[in-house]
């Protein structure tokens, strides 16, 4: 007997389809069912065509769970004797709050039932006004660093689910490549990988970034050759970790990578010190690359940018935000030689992040 499977996205923003809820639609198309996707939104009702027998809503970072309570809730007054379940990154890291949304089921976790499918992209609706053109990929799960700050250790756990090809996962008519592993060059088969991307020809982008530490000559040389389809991102957490991100950032360059298609994210608001950021952030840019100051969010926050760590204050956090909006780019510090200038020049971080005053404001 068939039955039709509603799949729901909550009304947050994302540049990506819901990759879980496209292997769901997979799965469930294969044991016979007819499957819907929907974006939900409250002001138009978000109704699917054909009364579900079962419904799955996704959800992403813990402060958007407003959204997906909202989802949760319309579907379950619309539809008192369906079953709901509610997966994903809050179900899985809030379950005792995911609970209170009224789903049916929560989901924690990896579905592996669905894990080694390929994405019912049929389904996949557009993003920013254009069709999806892209293959997403987990060519591993997890992460061996174990990072405190960071949520890959509960979700996914160790290095682990290494694919030794992309190959079955690749959407022939689909030019982009986009990885979604959270640490890439961790996988044993990345060099295979790597030969395969050459010959695929296809654009590339590493998402979720890679990992400095394991960038060597080899890599980066790798790297360029493939067509890049976005920045190179790496992660300069905290100043132990200089020498490794300097060396990636030299061979990257070396390579052939110009330095404005290097992206690395700053860490601050953690267990830093402003000072600690601040040079960071000198160290980024006198490399000629692009830093990009990113805020610490809490694994289990429930509200965004609210957290201040005991080594800040909300002004010095304020700081920063200012000072990405009004000197600079999208939010990011290109290494131009004005802003170089001004990190250089400026002795302490309150002397670099103070904004100049015009017309009586700053």
């Amino acid at each position: 007997m068939e039955n039709h499977i509603l799949l729901v996205e909550p009304a947050y923003y994302s540049k990506f389809p819901p990759i879980g809820l496209l292997k769901i639609s997979a799965f469930h198309k294969g044991q016979g069912d007819s499957t819907e996707l929907v974006k939900f939104n409250k002001k138009t009702d978000s109704l699917p065509a054909k009364n579900p027998d079962k419904i799955y809503v996704t959800s992403l970072f813990t402060w958007t769970w407003r959204d997906v309570w909202d989802a949760v809730h319309f579907y379950r007054k619309k539809y008192p004797d369906v079953p709901v379940i509610l997966g994903g990154i809050y179900a899985s890291l809030l379950p005792d709050h995911a609970k209170l949304s009224g789903a049916t089921s929560l989901f924690h976790g990896i579905c592996q039932e669905v894990e080694s499918l390929l994405p019912d992209y049929s389904i996949a609706p557009e993003r920013d006004g254009k069709k999806w053109d892209g293959s997403i990929i987990f060519s591993s799960r997890g992460c061996h660093n174990r990072c405190k700050f960071c949520a890959v250790p509960t979700l996914e756990g160790k290095m682990n689910s290494e694919r030794n090809s992309i190959l079955p996962y690749i959407e022939p008519e689909y030019s982009r490549v986009i990885f979604f592993d959270n640490n890439f060059l961790a996988n044993r088969y990345s060099g295979a990988i790597f030969d395969e991307l050459v010959e695929l020809d296809k654009k590339v982008d590493f998402n979720q970034g890679l990992d400095a530490k394991l960038i060597t000559e080899q890599n980066a040389k790798r790297i360029a050759d493939l067509k890049l389809d976005d920045s190179i991102r790496l992660a300069y957490d905290s100043i132990d970790r200089k020498k490794y991100v300097l060396k990636a950032i030299e061979r990257l360059i070396d390579a052939g990578i110009k330095k404005r298609d290097i992206f690395v994210y700053a860490l601050f608001n953690y267990i830093d010190t402003p000072e600690d950021f601040f040079s960071r952030v000198k160290d980024i840019l006198n490399s000629g690359v692009v830093c990009y100051p990113m805020r610490y969010e809490p694994t289990f926050a429930i509200e965004k940018n609210y957290y201040i760590s005991p080594n800040w204050t909300p002004h010095q956090v304020q700081m920063v935000q200012q000072a990405r909006r009004v000197i600079g780019f999208g939010g990011a510090f290109p290494g131009y030689e004005g802003l170089v200038n001004k990190f250089n020049n400026a002795g302490t971080f309150d002397e670099a992040f103070a904004l100049r005053e015009s017309n009586g404001r700053k």
